[in-house]
């Protein structure tokens, strides 16, 4: 059945996708230059596994059409428009707090709102590093935000209720489950060290990165032989930095980068695509550790790399180097310490 003019419409993606339809109105338009022809641009509205569900999400846009430039604002956009109401409201020191919660959120301040899932607030949480009383805080934020959001109809469903900061609430507020593995657990994982996924938990140890920047790492940014990977986007801006590795896991990087298959990041699920954080954390870190009964999180592994380079006698500005703390690096220090590749790989050969 042919669609009213207006009314917008149903595509189906290529490639193999779990919702390939997507529903879609006409945005705009805009002037091919080549032919000189006006083109429609287009809106996603949503996607679907049938093409019924499709047309239920394009019947349910027409009922209650919407301003598609809201769909265009980001997490970010919002907490603005949030913060432009509550700031005037509350004193400096809650002002303070809330930004301090919401720097947290650099992974995801850019992404639409409307795509902003569980998953992603979820990550969050898991990947800050911050003990629960910080936890509390910035849930109250998420809280904040989306019932500003339901408000004033820029999403139907608030996510927030569903995040979980529970799990940390035992754990030593001043350790923020950064606890490092043992020397025991250490060697318990290198016992298992033919499993390309053990082979992950360790490249991580031994290089004292965040877990969504080896995630995130692509192969064009991967220099096996001169041993080092640049992170290009990181939470901070001491964060963006070349991270040597180690002789000892030299290996495990040339193995994933040269298993044969077609993808643009060095780690990747089977067929190919990006390890989302939500799904590496629940199906290969959690399980892998159960199975050695070892009790850590991805985060862990960075605190015991610090700790281990500590150990071993490396002075604290060639530390910051190697695994980017925020804010840790004094003016001098950014200025005036020049460490070249080899002088990095040196140091996290110590541990």
């Amino acid at each position: 059945m042919r669609l009213p003019n207006g009314y917008g419409g149903v595509v189906k993606l290529s490639g193999k996708r779990r919702k390939p339809y997507a529903a879609r109105v006409t945005a705009g338009w805009k002037l091919n230059e080549k032919t000189g022809k006006a083109m429609q641009e287009y809106q996603i509205l949503g996607y679907s596994e049938t093409k019924a569900g499709a047309l239920q999400i394009l019947a349910k846009y027409n009922d209650n059409p919407i301003d598609l430039s809201v769909m265009k604002l980001t997490f970010e956009d919002i907490y603005n428009r949030w913060s432009e109401e509550k700031y005037p409201t509350i004193s400096s020191s809650n002002v303070n707090g809330y930004k301090a919660s919401f720097s947290l959120c650099s992974d995801i301040a850019n992404k639409p709102f409307k795509d902003v899932k569980l998953d992603d607030l979820q990550k969050v949480v898991d990947t800050c590093g911050k003990n629960y009383p910080t936890l509390r805080k910035l849930l109250v934020l998420f809280h904040q935000i989306y019932e500003y959001a339901l408000k004033h109809e820029f999403t139907t469903k608030d996510y927030s209720e569903f995040v979980d900061i529970l799990k940390y609430k035992d754990k030593n507020p001043n350790k923020a489950d950064r606890d490092r593995f043992t020397n025991e657990e250490i060697n318990k994982v290198w016992t298992m060290c033919e499993d390309k996924y053990y082979q992950i938990i360790l490249m991580l140890i031994y290089n004292g990165v965040r877990i969504s920047e080896l995630l995130d790492l692509k192969k064009e940014n991967v220099h096996l032989e001169e041993q080092y990977f640049d992170v290009i986007d990181s939470k901070t801006e001491n964060g963006i930095r070349k991270v040597p590795i180690a002789d000892k896991v030299l290996d495990f990087y040339k193995g994933w980068f040269n298993d044969g298959i077609d993808s643009e990041y060095l780690l990747h699920t089977d067929d190919g695509k990006h390890f989302l954080y939500r799904n590496y954390y629940d199906s290969y870190f959690k399980p892998l550790m159960k199975n050695l009964d070892i009790e850590r999180t991805p985060h862990c592994c960075r605190h015991t790399c610090i700790s281990m380079l500590a150990d071993a006698h490396v002075d604290q500005t060639t530390i910051k180097k190697i695994v980017g703390h925020a804010g840790a690096m004094t003016l001098t220090e950014k200025v005036y310490t020049h460490m070249d590749i080899g002088e990095l790989v040196k140091a996290i050969n110590l541990i």
